[in-house]
């Protein structure tokens, strides 16, 4: 029963974040109380995801490090980079919604990309640990990103955000990747398989806790929401973009660019808004919820885009071969 949840609620990825954020909005007077479970439920989701991963896939690294070079170099280096300008084009003198966009990228990718390049068939040692290594780095990459991009411009509790990563996603994921390890996997089937639906039901329950705290900016429907809900779709979508056309650039094959591309254009952007939220002015999470809406929809296109151009080399290789 639980796999037949779980499957369902596969199918439904691309809807559960929006329809979180929506509900966290319309109802946020009555939901915004219980923001203080956001950090414990995220935890849980951290570790449940973590039970099929384990410390084997780091082998991978110290082989063929490139590919996890070039996938950080893209995740804290260039989108960024492409944040911060962006931002300043559009929102000049808004500190903010800047720092908002900044955080956005500089956060880990997306514990959930695993899912997406296991789906289209990509490099999954790969991906692992790009997650991994991007996952126990977080606690210094994201503050000292900020740090860098933002400077004095914005007060930042440094402490609070690396405990709180360390919290809520570096120490579930060691204990989930232990666990792993000590039953040689057997964890992953007698209790990963069954924790996977409700770790996608909590997943929307972050969403829309975060919604509800973050309601009164998105309530208000007005020309600089627009922008910013433009701008943080442009944004993630030539995350993607950007991604796929590095993989391109040095050959990296198609098993390796599918999962380079879904770990470059991915974010944990629930544990983003957990951080803006937490530790930032409301104003700061504005640019991370609304990238919620469309993080899960823009994955799956990016799929069905990356099916159709390898099926589209494949037939061409075919018939130049008749």
């Amino acid at each position: 029963m639980l796999q037949k949840l779980n499957k369902q609620l596969e199918r439904i990825m691309p809807l559960i974040t929006p329809v979180g954020v929506l509900t966290g909005v319309i109802f946020s007077v009555h939901l915004r109380d219980f923001s203080y479970l956001i950090p414990w439920i995220f935890a849980f989701m951290t570790f449940a995801g973590s039970l099929g991963s384990n410390f084997r896939s780091l082998k991978e690294v110290i082989v063929r490090p490139f590919p996890i070079l070039i996938a950080m170099f893209i995740l804290h280096i260039l989108m960024p980079i492409w944040a911060w300008s962006v931002g300043h084009v559009v929102f000049p003198g808004d500190i903010y919604t800047i720092t908002g966009l900044v955080l956005g990228m500089a956060i880990p990718t997306g514990v959930t990309s695993f899912m997406w390049v296991a789906i289209y068939k990509g490099n999954i040692p790969l991906v692992l640990s790009i997650i991994l290594i991007d996952t126990l780095l977080s606690p210094i990459i994201v503050p000292y990103s900020l740090s860098l991009f933002l400077g004095e411009k914005i007060e930042m509790d440094f402490i609070n955000i690396m405990k709180g990563l360390l919290e809520m996603v570096v120490i579930p994921s060691l204990v989930g990747m232990y666990l792993n390890q000590a039953t040689k996997g057997k964890i992953k089937d007698q209790l990963g398989t069954r924790l996977a639906p409700f770790s996608k039901l909590s997943l929307g329950i972050v969403v829309m806790l975060n919604g509800a705290v973050v309601a009164p900016y998105l309530k208000n429907i007005n020309l600089k929401l627009v922008s910013i809900t433009l701008v943080v779709f442009l944004i993630a979508l030539t995350g993607y973009l950007f991604s796929f056309l590095i993989g391109k650039l040095v050959k990296g094959g198609r098993d390796n660019i599918i999962s380079l591309t879904f770990a470059g254009g991915m974010r944990n952007i629930s544990a983003g808004a957990v951080i803006a939220v937490s530790f930032f002015p409301a104003a700061v999470a504005v640019p991370v919820v609304v990238g919620m809406l469309f993080q899960q929809v823009l994955a799956s296109l990016n799929g069905h885009f990356l099916n159709k151009y390898y099926d589209k080399k494949v037939e061409m290789k075919d018939s130049v071969a008749l």
